[in-house]
């Protein structure tokens, strides 16, 4: 009876409703709990439902949940987290790992993904898929994404005051960040005082942010391009891809989603589609990159459908600071030899 209850609710919440003219919709998330199986009091059914709406939230929204005691759990975990992360910070318990991206035609490195990590004191490391969405829910994803920025784009500078190959470093933008007033500002702001020329930082920004209010986000991206920035779409082919809009946002390349990537050398599906966003990318003039190459069946189907970059651990996993330039020397010197011998 619950479960019809909220159906209907959300049924309403859902339709279409008419603002001074502007045609508007909206969607719900329900948590639902039980008497007395999930309290016996008023205070303890609603903080029960409470933390089963925010368990419907993190699956996709738009959808109802009832409450369970493991549920309670994880928000009991995803609160104490949220209060750790606030402090992360300031105890200096967040760094960043590197992952390199080749070029599969020179096998050189063309740049550097910068991977956010959290060293917790008791903890021990938080996985990002655990930490980074109570950052973007919390408001905390602002003040750590700046961060990251300055951090990564210091790096990259210094990197190349040591005379190491200058690469780009790409750094994810989130849609909090993104849709910030003063972030154009922001990102000059940055290059100004770290000293990195603009045609080193590349910006990460997912599908599904471009997509979600296209409008709007064509003039965002226009201001970014102004500064001289690399901008790339990260996880391409997850979402739903408006082709129209992709010319328009004049991004200079696509990441394709590991997902795709995972099983392309054995599923057909995969296969087709992945080789259609090369052929597509090609045909809009765009560099492409696919993430998450592990093996050379992999390497070999993306080399024979023109990919131009991997990134992932067949190539090599994310890396410390200090082993960068280790890795950007050694790559730098077999291409020079390779050069040399032919």
């Amino acid at each position: 009876d619950a479960a019809v209850a909220a159906e209907r609710l959300m049924d309403v919440m859902t339709a279409e409703f008419d603002v001074q003219g502007r045609s508007l919709n909206n969607s719900c998330s329900l948590g639902i709990s039980i008497f007395p199986e999930h309290g016996a009091d008023g205070e303890t059914l609603i903080k029960n439902a409470d933390a089963a709406m925010y368990s419907a939230k993190t699956y996709g929204r738009n959808n109802f949940q009832f409450f369970t005691s493991d549920m309670n759990a994880q928000v009991m975990e995803r609160l104490t987290l949220e209060n750790s992360l606030r402090l992360a910070l300031a105890k200096k318990e967040l760094f960043l790992v590197y992952q390199p991206q080749m070029d599969i035609a020179s096998g050189r490195i063309t740049g550097l993904e910068a991977l956010l990590r959290w060293q917790h004191s008791e903890l021990g490391l938080v996985p990002p898929n655990k930490f980074i969405r109570i950052a973007e829910n919390s408001g905390l994803i602002a003040p750590i994404g700046e961060w990251v920025l300055r951090t990564a784009c210091a790096q990259a500078r210094k990197w190349q005051d040591e005379g190491l190959p200058a690469v780009t470093v790409a750094v994810n933008v989130s849609a909090v960040q993104f849709r910030q007033e003063n972030f154009c500002e922001f990102v000059r702001r940055v290059l100004h005082e770290t000293g990195l020329a603009e045609q080193y930082l590349e910006l990460e920004l997912t599908e599904s942010l471009l997509l979600s209010s296209a409008d709007l986000t064509l003039s965002l991206l226009r201001k970014l391009k102004s500064t001289g920035v690399m901008l790339s779409i990260d996880d391409f082919g997850t979402g739903y891809s408006s082709f129209g809009y992709l010319r328009q946002f004049q991004v200079n390349k696509l990441k394709i989603d590991r997902t795709f990537i995972r099983d392309v050398a054995v599923n057909p599906d995969d296969a087709a589609v992945t080789a259609a966003i090369i052929s597509m990318a090609k045909s809009l003039r765009l560099k492409v990159i696919a993430e998450g190459v592990e093996h050379e069946a992999q390497m070999s189907f993306l080399r024979k459908n023109h990919c131009d970059e991997i990134q992932g651990y067949y190539f090599s996993k994310p890396l410390a600071v200090d082993e960068v330039a280790d890795k950007l020397r050694g790559t730098a010197m077999h291409a020079l030899s390779a050069n040399h011998g032919a």
